[in-house]
């Protein structure tokens, strides 16, 4: 607390007068409707119409439905998380981390458009991810079910606190800590998408995906731990700014996620692990097939040689004696 007192407001957003997040918050339901749909007909019609087929051929249409449906629903995550990012990146490090920009600052000089209606946009678009995957895939851990539920409702739950008649002093800071989330997930989470694909496309490069995953493994990871350090250096920097019930929620839904993410990271240390035995077993049944390789080669030139000296003996007869017994020997002797 005494440090606290010495520095108040040691980041902008504790200085900051937020205010209303966006004259589009209230339409939060029709924007992520709209994302919905849009998620569907790209995929209904771009997707699986033809554009999936096209690209990668007989590696899709060999693909069980349950991972067809894994596979597709990676692509529109992925290119969905790379758009919010060229899309959000301006305006969330304006409103979280530098001073004087905040949710009612035109995203461009003389637009309407302002900061906070790019934030309100990109974050339905990542709730609706995670909607349509509920919906979509067949099959997920219960450990993604758990973070991605909790994900819908505290996004969707940060910007109803702020829209009358609930509106809360604290939800402003409350929806900067969900762009910061919703940041670091995008950021750290896109590669694993394209790490998945890859999986699909190159089953057989074993050696190859057991990098990748590495890569997903550790980028993860340290997600995780970035996350950790900038979401807590924010909520205590903002600490004398927060009711009560967010000092104790707040913390406790951080860990929830970091707990979802650790288990992410571990899910793809087990895929590297697992491609790393696959790379042995192929290595060691490449080494037994050139033993065999190299055994077939000198039993061929054995024999060859047997027959020769046989023919320049002139006898037949000790031709197929040479060329039988002594070879059978030599085999022996390789093996």
């Amino acid at each position: 607390m005494e440090l606290l007192a010495r520095h108040p407001h040691s980041v902008p957003l504790g200085t900051k007068d937020l205010g209303p997040i966006s004259t589009l918050a209230p339409f939060s339901a029709l924007i992520i409707s709209i994302v919905l749909v849009v998620f569907f007909l790209v995929r209904y019609y771009i997707l699986e119409g033809f554009l999936i087929r096209r690209l990668y051929g007989s590696v899709y249409t060999d693909m069980s439905e349950l991972n067809r449906r894994g596979f597709i629903n990676h692509h529109i995550a992925g290119v969905t998380k790379l758009i919010i990012l060229i899309v959000a990146a301006y305006p969330f490090v304006s409103v979280a981390f530098c001073k004087g920009p905040s949710f009612s600052t035109p995203f461009v000089k003389g637009s309407v458009v302002t900061l906070g209606d790019i934030l309100v946009v990109v974050s339905q678009m990542l709730i609706g991810i995670y909607i349509f995957e509920l919906i979509y895939r067949v099959k997920l851990s219960p450990v993604a079910v758990m973070h991605h539920i909790g994900t819908i409702f505290i996004g969707q739950a940060a910007i109803a606190i702020s829209l009358r008649p609930l509106r809360e002093p604290d939800a402003y800071i409350e929806f900067v800590l969900c762009t910061v989330w919703g940041a670091f997930d995008a950021v750290f989470e896109l590669f694993p998408h394209v790490a998945i694909i890859l999986y699909r496309t190159f089953p057989t490069r074993h050696q190859f995906l057991s990098r990748v995953f590495l890569i997903s493994c550790f980028s993860t990871a340290m997600g995780t731990v970035a996350e950790t350090v900038v979401t807590m250096w924010l909520f205590a920097s903002t600490w004398d700014r927060w009711r009560l019930a967010f000092k104790v929620v707040t913390p406790v839904l951080h860990v929830a996620f970091s707990a979802a993410q650790i288990h992410g990271s571990l899910v793809f240390w087990r895929m590297y692990l697992r491609q790393k035995g696959f790379q042995r077993e192929a290595d060691t049944e490449a080494k037994e097939f050139n033993i065999m390789d190299d055994i077939s080669v000198n039993h061929r030139q054995y024999q060859s040689q047997s027959v020769d000296s046989a023919e320049g003996e002139g006898n037949s007869g000790m031709a197929t004696v040479k060329s039988g017994v002594p070879v059978v020997g030599a085999v022996e002797r390789e093996l």
